[in-house]
């Protein structure tokens, strides 16, 4: 072989020691980008699955927060009621006695003027008891629309707190 031969071998032996170089240098590389590819995705479905469960953490919290409200607006509707119940009882009583009064009020006897009297002071006392009855029911009805008004926002309230303030 000539000196060209040798030579031209060599160099072609640097270029084929280099081009393995190189593919090796790829390769290894490639498997580094995979194995840090891989990481990254373990990493980002483990932050998924935490994020998940966070959230449904958050969800639970909510829904309890909410169940505890929607108890207690319960709870004082029905002392609400109670309340309401025994008012009307105490109306009823006073409107018996206003009509046990306007019953007693009259004053039969043989003076006609004192016989119109009785059946004027009969008829007012009538006329108030009336009134009065009538007075309990409309403070009834307003006092049962304020109860349920002031519990229904206050209800709202507490749910609305319990979804944007954070757990602490």
């Amino acid at each position: 072989m000539s000196g060209w031969g040798v030579r031209v071998i060599a160099l072609l032996l640097v270029v084929a020691s280099y081009w393995g170089a190189y593919q090796h240098g790829r390769s290894v590389e490639r498997a580094e980008a995979g194995q840090a590819s891989a990481q990254r995705d373990s990493g980002d479905r483990l932050a998924e699955v935490l994020g998940e469960r966070g959230e449904r953490q958050e969800e639970q919290r909510r829904a309890e927060a909410h169940e505890e409200v929607r108890a207690n607006a319960h709870e004082q509707q029905a002392a609400a009621d109670a309340g309401a119940a025994d008012a009307d009882a105490a109306g009823q009583r006073l409107h018996d006695a206003a009509t046990d009064l306007a019953a007693s009020v009259s004053c039969p006897g043989p003076d006609p003027a004192a016989a119109a009297r009785g059946q004027a002071a009969t008829r007012a006392a009538m006329v108030l008891s009336d009134l009065l009855r009538r007075s309990v029911e409309t403070n009834r009805e307003l006092a049962a629309a304020y109860d349920h008004a002031r519990i229904a926002g206050l209800a709202c309230e507490g749910a609305y707190n319990a979804l944007i303030k954070p757990p602490g």
